[in-house]
Protein backbone atom coordinates (compact mmCIF):
# COMPACT_ATOMS: atom_id res chain seq x y z
CA UNK A 1 0.00 0.00 0.00
CA UNK A 2 0.93 3.29 -0.76
CA UNK A 3 1.80 5.83 2.31
CA UNK A 4 0.46 8.74 1.44
CA UNK A 5 -2.44 10.80 3.25
CA UNK A 6 -6.07 10.01 1.90
CA UNK A 7 -8.22 13.26 2.28
CA UNK A 8 -11.45 11.76 3.02
CA UNK A 9 -14.71 14.31 3.11
CA UNK A 10 -18.12 13.20 4.05
CA UNK A 11 -20.31 16.11 2.25
CA UNK A 12 -23.72 17.10 4.29
CA UNK A 13 -26.01 19.43 6.32
CA UNK A 14 -25.52 17.46 9.31
CA UNK A 15 -28.26 14.76 9.48
CA UNK A 16 -28.25 11.92 11.13
CA UNK A 17 -27.28 10.15 7.63
CA UNK A 18 -24.50 12.49 7.53
CA UNK A 19 -22.84 11.89 10.96
CA UNK A 20 -23.33 8.34 10.03
CA UNK A 21 -21.37 8.10 7.24
CA UNK A 22 -18.62 10.12 8.94
CA UNK A 23 -18.80 7.28 11.53
CA UNK A 24 -18.33 4.68 9.03
CA UNK A 25 -15.49 6.44 7.38
CA UNK A 26 -13.31 7.00 9.97
CA UNK A 27 -14.17 3.02 11.64
CA UNK A 28 -12.65 1.76 8.41
CA UNK A 29 -9.71 4.18 8.44
CA UNK A 30 -8.99 3.10 12.02
CA UNK A 31 -9.72 -0.92 11.05
CA UNK A 32 -7.15 -0.78 8.04
CA UNK A 33 -4.80 1.38 9.63
CA UNK A 34 -4.63 4.03 7.20
CA UNK A 35 -2.98 7.34 7.35
CA UNK A 36 -6.22 9.41 6.86
CA UNK A 37 -7.82 13.21 7.08
CA UNK A 38 -11.28 13.24 7.66
CA UNK A 39 -12.88 16.37 7.25
CA UNK A 40 -16.87 16.92 7.05
CA UNK A 41 -18.20 19.83 4.70
CA UNK A 42 -21.45 21.20 5.43
CA UNK A 43 -21.68 24.30 2.81
CA UNK A 44 -23.99 23.72 -0.02
CA UNK A 45 -22.07 25.63 -1.82
CA UNK A 46 -19.19 23.27 -1.68
CA UNK A 47 -21.06 20.44 -1.88
CA UNK A 48 -22.93 21.50 -5.32
CA UNK A 49 -19.00 21.73 -6.48
CA UNK A 50 -18.52 18.15 -6.11
CA UNK A 51 -21.24 17.94 -8.49
CA UNK A 52 -23.26 16.46 -5.21
CA UNK A 53 -26.65 16.76 -5.46
CA UNK A 54 -28.03 14.36 -2.63
CA UNK A 55 -26.55 14.26 0.56
CA UNK A 56 -24.37 12.53 2.61
CA UNK A 57 -21.82 12.09 0.16
CA UNK A 58 -18.00 10.43 0.29
CA UNK A 59 -15.11 11.90 -1.30
CA UNK A 60 -11.97 10.22 -1.27
CA UNK A 61 -8.72 12.21 -2.74
CA UNK A 62 -11.18 15.15 -4.34
CA UNK A 63 -13.44 11.54 -6.12
CA UNK A 64 -16.80 11.27 -5.09
CA UNK A 65 -17.50 7.49 -4.21
CA UNK A 66 -20.79 7.96 -3.25
CA UNK A 67 -23.62 9.93 -3.03
CA UNK A 68 -27.18 10.11 -1.43
CA UNK A 69 -27.17 6.77 0.87
CA UNK A 70 -24.90 5.82 3.74
CA UNK A 71 -21.96 3.13 2.75
CA UNK A 72 -21.22 1.16 5.04
CA UNK A 73 -17.83 0.68 7.06
CA UNK A 74 -16.80 -2.73 4.71
CA UNK A 75 -18.16 -0.90 0.98
CA UNK A 76 -15.95 1.98 2.32
CA UNK A 77 -12.94 0.00 2.96
CA UNK A 78 -12.81 -1.27 -0.11
CA UNK A 79 -13.03 2.04 -1.76
CA UNK A 80 -10.34 2.81 0.61
CA UNK A 81 -8.43 -0.31 0.19
CA UNK A 82 -8.51 0.43 -3.96
CA UNK A 83 -7.28 4.44 -3.41
CA UNK A 84 -3.88 2.97 -1.83
CA UNK A 85 -3.35 0.24 -4.28
CA UNK A 86 -0.17 1.68 -6.17
CA UNK A 87 -0.18 0.59 -10.06
CA UNK A 88 3.05 -1.27 -11.05
CA UNK A 89 5.01 0.16 -13.62
CA UNK A 90 4.38 -1.77 -16.77
CA UNK A 91 7.20 -3.74 -18.36
CA UNK A 92 7.74 -2.75 -21.96
CA UNK A 93 11.13 -5.01 -21.94
CA UNK A 94 9.51 -7.56 -24.66
CA UNK A 95 8.75 -4.53 -26.69
CA UNK A 96 5.27 -4.22 -26.55
CA UNK A 97 3.51 -1.57 -25.08
CA UNK A 98 1.72 -3.95 -22.57
CA UNK A 99 5.16 -5.52 -21.21
CA UNK A 100 3.28 -9.15 -22.52
CA UNK A 101 5.31 -11.45 -25.27
CA UNK A 102 1.89 -11.03 -28.00
CA UNK A 103 1.82 -8.61 -30.68
CA UNK A 104 -0.77 -6.57 -28.99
Amino acid sequence: MATNTLNIKILGTGCQNCITLEHNARQAVTELGLDATVDKITDIETIMGYGVMSTPALVVNEEVQSAGRVSPVEEIKIMLTAKTQTKQPTDTSSGNACGCSHAC
